[in-house]
């Protein structure tokens, strides 16, 4: 009864326009409170334990630091001079600026690792640009939309420090390591539908007038944001400093790119790039704190048992339960953000993976990437949001070249379930 009670308040409160995070808490106190009705007092003091509890792990301490880490960039012009350098390589014609958008876009992701950044940094530069050469508004931002969504499995990754603290044995290096390949491969496979759309409607008919940077200049205004993911991840390679470390390093190095290199930033620049990366690290981190006590009160009352065993004695076999899973996490990802689905779903799915002995990390480049697929997905993808804001187009305008780039990602998908070696290699080579 109470375990009901608890899934009606998340669910009604949130269709009810509550934020999620809030959602969350408010469910699990509820069912805390009823849990302990002879002395409900004594029973809420699990609430704020449990708040506390849910911030107190030492991996989160780089969420704020790389979101920091994307507006800085964002501000200091390098998502400019990598297109540059790219359209400098791949050269002018039908197909080549969506191209380049994803291009960029994935390697923005191994400096910020959020989605919505990227979206925002990589859009401001390639949206206006593609309307300039003939492509439609709701093309180029579902370009957009869906080549950002790479970013969350393109190390850095939020995503993975979220789940690397939810599951006992996933560390954040092994985690970063396997979201490599599939990342680059989710970049490619993006790129197919995309450039046979652009031909096949005769869009960007005015691209191939438009100049061509030469190649050495662009590659050498460029090189400083080429460094920065080699920094990154070539130092946590080479041991010289974890991934919250790793996060800080990522500051002052975008801080001395955009303030003494480019010159694109100024001390006094400081102040709204601080507020607002300390907004956005606020509500990931309230809703990861509130997400706390949801997970206890799923822990407490034994609901978490009674599913795993009916999803397992379901007849649907290990694949079938998969499938389920695949479909409930895509669905969930139109309408919830990345954080969210993980903070519910994987508490639940904990048990399943130990059950059918799923390696922690395969199955966490397998979430995140249908996370990524319904960061793109209207009604509420969050990616697409940004892209469509930017473009000045409504999202219900972008289904129709959303779908082909949503299967794209699903073929991904669908390699990692059938080749885990895709994720699993990387780490085994890297001794992660």
């Amino acid at each position: 009864m109470i375990a009901t009670l608890l899934f009606a308040v998340f669910i009604v409160t949130m269709l009810l326009g509550v934020p999620i995070g809030a959602s969350l808490g408010l469910a699990g106190t509820a069912a805390i409170a009823l849990a302990n009705a002879e002395a409900p007092w004594f029973g809420l003091l699990a609430v704020p334990q449990n708040f506390y509890a849910g911030l107190g792990k030492y991996p989160l301490l780089a969420i704020p630091m790389f979101v920091l880490v994307g507006s800085i960039f964002d501000r200091s012009g390098v998502a400019a001079r990598l297109v540059n350098f790219a359209t400098a390589i791949v050269g002018r014609g039908p197909g080549m600026l969506p191209l380049i958008a994803i291009a960029v876009a994935m390697f923005m992701g191994g400096i910020s690792g959020s989605g919505p950044a990227t979206a925002a940094a990589v859009g401001a530069v390639m949206i206006a640009a593609m309307q300039r050469a003939g492509y439609p508004g709701a093309f180029s931002a579902s370009v957009v939309g869906a080549a950002a969504a790479t970013d969350i499995l393109i190390p850095p990754s939020v995503a993975f420090i979220v789940y690397s603290v939810l599951v006992p044995g996933a560390s954040v290096p092994a985690l970063f390591a396997a979201g490599m390949i599939p990342g680059i491969l989710a970049g490619l496979a993006l790129i197919v539908p995309t450039v046979w759309m652009a031909r096949k409607h005769h869009m960007g008919q005015n691209e191939a007038s438009l100049p061509r940077p030469p190649f050495w200049r662009s590659l050498r205004e460029a090189v400083w944001g080429l460094a920065a993911p080699v920094l990154i991840l070539g130092g946590m390679r080479m041991g010289w400093f974890t991934p919250t470390e790793a996060a800080v390093v990522a500051v002052f190095y975008g801080l001395f790119v955009g303030v003494v290199v480019h010159r694109t930033m100024t001390l006094r620049d400081l102040a709204p790039i601080l507020k607002e990366s300390g907004e956005l690290s606020a509500v990931i981190l309230i809703v990861v704190a509130l997400a706390g006590i949801f997970a206890f009160s799923l822990s407490t009352l034994g609901v978490i048992d009674p599913i795993t065993q009916a999803i397992v004695n379901s007849g649907l076999g290990e694949y079938g339960v998969l499938t389920l899973i695949i479909a409930l996490l895509v669905l969930a990802g139109m309408f919830l953000d990345g954080i969210s689905i993980f903070l519910i779903f994987v508490p639940l799915m904990w048990p399943i993976m130990q059950h059918y002995q799923w390696d922690v990390v395969w199955f966490g480049v397998l979430l995140t990437l249908m996370v990524a697929v319904g960061q793109f997905t209207p009604p509420m993808a969050v990616n697409l949001m940004v892209a469509c804001r930017i473009a000045g187009v409504g999202m219900e305008s972008t289904v129709r070249w959303v779908v082909p780039l949503v299967l794209a990602m699903g073929t991904v998908l669908l390699a990692i379930i059938l080749w885990p070696s895709l994720a699993l290699w990387l780490p085994r080579v890297l001794g992660f």
